[in-house]
């Protein structure tokens, strides 16, 4: 029989190592100090077989929702549509090509995404519908809020590259950097090239009256 003491001893052995892991919080600012939102924070890391939730991109108000969606390579995608008019959804982008002609509710088959890259989406009834998917090739990611912030956390001490993307950035910023175990780190990563919007509304046209009938 394995002593209760010696089965306590090793237990106060496991729980620290089990604690060495650390956290990371990221603060995207723009070129005039603002919280930037939006902005995907990643430490780039090789793959793993972990499981990976299926992820959901809806269409809301003639929107996509959320606006910036981070998922990991080999995720599957849904998109169910939540407006009571019909999308036809689709993306040219390098990462992911596909299309989901015209369609109400959840009927449309989900997309894998199986491709590190950055995803734009459109609407080809809905000008105005745009909308992004960041694919990474990470276990530790997270979407800023509207102060800027990223929160990773049970990080395994090490080296990482850090990889920052925002639909106002041309190409990812990618910095080095040191997590020691059990670390809480803040890092202010600040954007100086920023483009304009890219969510600036278009004239409604005529064939987006016609199918929104």
């Amino acid at each position: 029989m394995f002593p209760i003491k010696a089965g306590l001893c090793a237990l106060g052995l496991l729980l620290p190592a089990l604690s060495l892991a650390a956290e990371l919080t990221v603060e995207v600012r723009g070129p005039e100090g603002q919280a930037l939102e939006h902005a995907v924070a990643a430490l780039l890391s090789e793959a793993d077989d972990s499981d990976r939730p299926e992820a959901v991109m809806d269409q809301r108000d003639r929107q996509f929702a959320p606006y910036v969606l981070a998922v990991r390579t080999n995720t599957l995608v849904r998109f169910p549509n939540s407006d009571d008019i019909r999308h036809h959804v689709y993306s040219f982008s390098p990462a992911k090509r596909f299309e989901l002609r015209l369609y109400h509710g959840s009927t449309a088959e989900p997309v894998l995404f199986d491709q590190a890259g950055k995803v734009s989406l459109g609407c080809n009834i809905h000008d105005a519908m745009l909308g992004y998917i960041y694919v990474v090739d990470s276990q530790w990611y997270d979407v800023s809020d509207s102060d800027g912030r990223a929160v990773l956390a049970d990080i395994p001490a090490g080296d990482y590259d850090l990889q920052i993307q925002h639909p106002r950035l041309a190409e990812p910023l990618v910095q080095r950097i040191s997590l020691a175990a059990d670390d809480t780190l803040n890092e202010t990563i600040e954007l100086e090239a920023l483009g304009p919007d890219p969510r600036a509304r278009e004239p409604e046209s005529d064939l987006q009256r016609l199918f929104d009938r």
